[in-house]
């Protein structure tokens, strides 16, 4: 039995929608892929009392009364957040919360692992299920929707991501994205989604990008995922004020691009952009000739990642020490 779990969850770019259902019927489907080096990390401990240090108090709180009420756990714990992945900058910083509480939660008290289950408990993954299927492996994800059970979305294919393209990241620190009630009633406002830009997103996805993935040809993925970026865009642009939700950010790309970058875009309601690079060398060229220097905008340059979430265990039995265990 474990004294203490350590969890690290990646943040992860939507790349775009493969449909959008109308008001009663239909379903999602989106494009997704986790990243390196930005991540939700925190370290959950037995305690006498229920305390938690850094960020994200309040959501971490409701998650750990919920989830234990649910689970039958009646003990206490103490939460330390080391990082968390930006929230609201279109990452998937809320679901990524939710589903490093509980595997903590799980993998603390021996319970068997429902990830899936527990994010849809939490009110997670109810139109996307990039962030749930980036906990248990990376590589560009695609799944097609919540079918029938109200379940998680279903994932319909992973393509490992080559390991030496980069993502240039655009943030602008100034804007947040559209999330909570507001993005609700942005979905409840904005027309029916044309079947005709569905069609061009499904076949230049099964055509276009899953193919040059496979065959690592970043110029065809980089008009691949502009094509899809683009309806996305234009369907979103009444809610979000254009293509992209932040006038700088979308600058700042169009710049990369001029430079080099492909595959321009914005993650889920933004601000975050993001353009791709055939290596971090490449990358970092393009970042300098650019030369994105705007009050409140930073780039940064990360690998996909092509694993799960990490979880680190911690026991310490009396009479033998510190063990650790790793998994994922």
């Amino acid at each position: 039995m474990s004294d203490s779990v350590t969890i690290q969850v990646p943040a992860r770019l939507h790349l775009g929608f493969l449909d959008i259902p109308g008001k009663s019927s239909g379903r999602f489907g989106s494009i997704g892929l986790p990243l390196e080096t930005i991540a939700t990390v925190l370290t959950v401990t037995r305690s006498r009392e229920t305390s938690i240090e850094g960020e994200e108090q309040e959501r971490i709180r409701a998650h750990l009364a919920k989830l234990s009420a649910h689970l039958g756990i009646d003990s206490h714990h103490k939460v330390i957040v080391h990082r968390t992945i930006p929230s609201h900058s279109g990452l998937g910083s809320g679901t990524q919360l939710a589903l490093a509480i509980s595997a903590a939660l799980r993998t603390l008290h021996q319970l068997p692992f429902a990830v899936r289950d527990d994010a849809v408990f939490l009110g997670r993954g109810t139109r996307s299920g990039i962030g749930i299927a980036a906990f248990d492996r990376g590589g560009l994800i695609i799944d097609a929707g919540k079918g029938q059970d109200d379940q998680a979305p279903t994932v319909i294919s992973r393509i490992p991501f080559p390991e030496n393209w980069r993502i240039i990241l655009v943030f602008d620190h100034h804007h947040e994205g559209i999330h909570g009630e507001a993005e609700i009633a942005a979905f409840r406002a904005l027309p029916l989604f044309e079947e005709t830009s569905s069609s061009t997103i499904c076949r230049t996805t099964l055509m276009a990008l899953m193919p040059s993935l496979l065959e690592g040809d970043l110029a065809s993925f980089g008009k691949a995922v502009e094509t899809i970026q683009y309806e996305i865009g234009r369907y979103f642009a009444p809610a979000q004020g254009g293509l992209f939700t932040s006038k700088a950010v979308e600058t700042a790309v169009r710049k990369l691009a001029v430079h080099g970058a492909v595959g321009i875009g914005q993650s889920s309601w933004g601000p975050t952009g993001f353009a791709f690079s055939e290596s971090q060398e490449a990358a970092e060229q393009i970042v300098v000739d650019a030369g994105i220097d705007q009050p409140g905008l930073s780039t940064r340059i990360v690998p996909a990642r092509n694993l799960g979430a990490k979880i680190t265990q911690t026991v310490m039995p009396p009479q033998f020490g510190l063990r650790q265990g790793r998994f994922h």
